[in-house]
C-alpha cells in the first residue's frame, strides 16, 4: 500500500506522541490499542489495525518496569508492526506476521531507550545548573527536549520503515516460514494469558464477577456491533458504580485494591 504525503504525517506525529507517552503515561499513546488503531485509521486499515492492537494490547499487559529492569518497548513495537501491517497490505489476514515482529522489535526497542536515557542524563545536569541559577524557564525547555528525545525515538524508527518499499515488506512477509510465524504466535499468546491473569486478579471481586461471567454470554451473541458492545459496556459500567455508591465496595475478601501486594504479601 502506498501512503501519500498527509498519511504519512499523520503517522509520525502518532509515533512520536507514542514515544513520549512511553515515559509520560498521560494519554497512553503508547498502547497498542491506541496505537495501531490510530494508524489503522489514518491510513484506512481500521479493522486491521484494531485487531492487530487488540492482540497486542493483551501481551502488553504482562510486560510492566521492575526497579531497574525495563519491560520490552511497546511504543516501537505498536508503531513499527502497525506500520509493516500497512505497507504489506495483507489487511486482516497479515495481523499473526505483523504480531509475530512486534515481539522481536520491543525487545529491538530496548537498544533505543537504553541510547536516549544515556543522552538524558547530560540533560538532567543541565537543568541541575538552570535551577542553581533560578532559571525556570530554561528548566521547561531542558525538560521538554528531554521528552522530546523520547518521542524521536519511536518517531525517526517509523520514518525508516515508511521508506522502505512496499513490495520489499510484502516480499519479506511472505518469505517468513510458517514455523517461524507460528512460533511467535504461540510465544505471544503464553504471554497473552500473562495479561489475562492480571485482568483477572485486578477483578476478583464480589461486585465484578458476575459482569465477568456475563461477558462471556455476551460474546456468543453473534448479531452484535462494535457499537452495540460498546453501548453495553457503558451501561453495565454505570450499573456497577450506581450499585457500588449504594452498597459499598468490601474488596472481595483478602483484595485490597492492590493485587500485586496481596501477591507479594503471600511470599
Amino acid at each position: 500500500m502506498d501512503l501519500n504525503f498527509i498519511q504519512i504525517i499523520l503517522i509520525l506525529l502518532i509515533a512520536f506522541l507514542a514515544g513520549m507517552e512511553g515515559i509520560l503515561d498521560q494519554f497512553q499513546f503508547h498502547q497498542p490499542l491506541v496505537a495501531c488503531t490510530l494508524i489503522g485509521l489514518v491510513t484506512g486499515n481500521l479493522e486491521a489495525g484494531i485487531i492487530l492492537g487488540g492482540q497486542l494490547q493483551m501481551i502488553a499487559l504482562g510486560w510492566a518496569n521492575i526497579g531497574a529492569a525495563v519491560a520490552p518497548d511497546v511504543a516501537l513495537a505498536s508503531v513499527a508492526s502497525a506500520i509493516i501491517l500497512v505497507l504489506g497490505g495483507q489487511g486482516t489476514a497479515g495481523v499473526s506476521s505483523a504480531v509475530a515482529l512486534a515481539i522481536p522489535l520491543a525487545v529491538a526497542g530496548l537498544v533505543l531507550t537504553m541510547i536516549v536515557r544515556t543522552l538524558a542524563v547530560p540533560v538532567v545536569h543541565l537543568m541541575d545548573s538552570a535551577a542553581q541559577e533560578g532559571n525556570y524557564r530554561k528548566m521547561e525547555l531542558w525538560h521538554i527536549l528531554a521528552v522530546m528525545m523520547q518521542g524521536l525515538r519511536i518517531a525517526l524508527p517509523a520514518l525508516l520503515l515508511l521508506f522502505i518499499p512496499t513490495q520489499t515488506v510484502q516480499s519479506m512477509l511472505q518469505a517468513m516460514p510458517d514455523w517461524l510465524t507460528n512460533g511467535m504466535a504461540i510465544g505471544g499468546g503464553m504471554v497473552v494469558a500473562v495479561g489475562y491473569a492480571m485482568v483477572i486478579n485486578m477483578m476478583a471481586t464480589r461486585e465484578v464477577w458476575p459482569f465477568f461471567a456475563l461477558g462471556f454470554v455476551v460474546a456468543t451473541v453473534t448479531d452484535l456491533t462494535l457499537v452495540g458492545l460498546g453501548v453495553i459496556g457503558v451501561a453495565l459500567a454505570l450499573i456497577y458504580l450506581n450499585l457500588s455508591k449504594q452498597g459499598g465496595s468490601s474488596g472481595g475478601g483478602r483484595n485490597h485494591g492492590d493485587p500485586l501486594g496481596d501477591i507479594i504479601n503471600d511470599y
